[in-house]
């Protein structure tokens, strides 16, 4: 078998992905605190309530406190001369092999959170799918993109 990449993503893509589970946690507690309120204005049964607290609770704890520091320990990847290895999943690992020449364009994508702090995410294209490295630091994902669209690049030669 194998060996897994060795190249790991930004530790600072703990604290983005934190961020982002917060916010859409943000979502699930207000829909909480309504279910709340609607519980006391047409006297439901306070069992729901308790139920979407609890619910709430547990998401909260895995999404935003357990589960980006276990997704980034299982981020690696590595790039050769005729393939990009990627692995990455927490309970099913995924390992995927994309042969550089099948590589149709490489792009760096940067959202407002990964902006703040200085990271991007470089896309592979290929003709059947996308795949995503996320959270480089940005000068780590313009290389890493340069270098992939210039191992990609076919000679009228080769093909």
């Amino acid at each position: 078998m194998r060996q897994p990449p060795v190249n790991r993503i930004a530790p600072d893509a703990i604290k983005a992905w934190k961020i982002a589970a917060a916010i859409a946690e943000g979502v699930i507690w207000l829909i909480t605190i309504a279910l709340f309120v609607l519980t006391f204005i047409f006297e439901f049964s306070y069992w729901y309530t308790a139920g979407a607290v609890l619910i709430s609770v547990i998401t909260t704890v895995l999404f935003v406190f357990i589960l980006p520091k276990l997704h980034w320990k299982r981020w690696r990847y590595e790039v050769f001369e005729q393939e990009i290895y990627i692995q990455h999943g927490i309970l099913i690992v995924s390992r995927t092999l994309v042969p550089m020449i099948r590589v149709q364009h490489v792009d760096t994508k940067q959202g407002p959170i990964l902006k703040k702090y200085s990271l991007a995410s470089v896309e592979i294209s290929t003709a059947a799918t996308t795949h995503e490295i996320p959270a480089l630091l940005e000068e780590d994902a313009s290389e890493l993109r340069d270098r992939i669209s210039a191992l990609a690049r076919v000679d009228e030669d080769d093909v």
